[in-house]
């Protein structure tokens, strides 16, 4: 169980929130474990189902009417810890876009604008045994609430992009697990 497991799952998958479960991963794709998962499907994202309160507040739900999604869990119940797990999980995602080339990028927090459109959705939460993330990149923008801008204007392929990331990711996340345990606590 040792190292961040990824994978991409090959089938279009709608998200509505309740993705973002325990074990969800685990029961759906048998990595156990620290694990991201990303998949391409639409996504409506109803207050109830949000863990957002600023958004439920506001009653902002969520649409898409195609995204690439990444769904993470770990094992550990911190939420601080997940919170900056999904900065740093933002941060790989907005490096790749440089890496790629992509120019007019900004980064807010946990958002990723494009020529002042957004282009990604983020979230972490803690469950009873863990702490999971959810984050969104558009695809297709027809329909949105808000300006955004997808990943087929940036022309990117969504599969090749969310390899990038999640290979990215893990070799990154596997340096933070030596970095805790090869130092001598005194």
């Amino acid at each position: 169980m040792d190292g961040l497991k990824t994978r991409i799952i090959d089938h279009e998958l709608a998200y509505d929130g309740t993705q973002l479960a325990p074990h969800w991963i685990y029961r759906n794709y048998d990595l156990m474990g620290d694990a991201v998962v990303a998949f391409i499907g639409p996504a409506t994202v109803t207050t109830d189902h949000m863990v957002d309160l600023q958004d439920v507040k506001a009653n902002a739900p969520i649409y898409s009417p195609k995204m690439l999604h990444f769904i993470g869990e770990w094992f550990h119940d911190s939420l601080d810890i997940a919170v900056l797990t999904q900065n740093l999980f933002i941060r790989e995602v907005y490096e790749r876009l440089l890496h790629r080339g992509i120019g007019e990028l900004s980064r807010r927090g946990n958002d990723i604008y494009y020529q002042a459109r957004k282009l990604s959705v983020s979230i972490a939460t803690k469950s009873s045994v863990s702490v999971l993330m959810h984050t969104g990149l558009n695809i297709d923008t027809d329909g949105t609430p808000v300006p955004t801008a997808g990943l087929t204007e940036l022309g990117l392929k969504p599969f090749i992009f969310a390899q990038e990331v999640l290979d990215s990711f893990a070799r990154d996340h596997e340096l933070w697990r030596q970095a805790r345990v090869k130092v001598l606590a005194r």
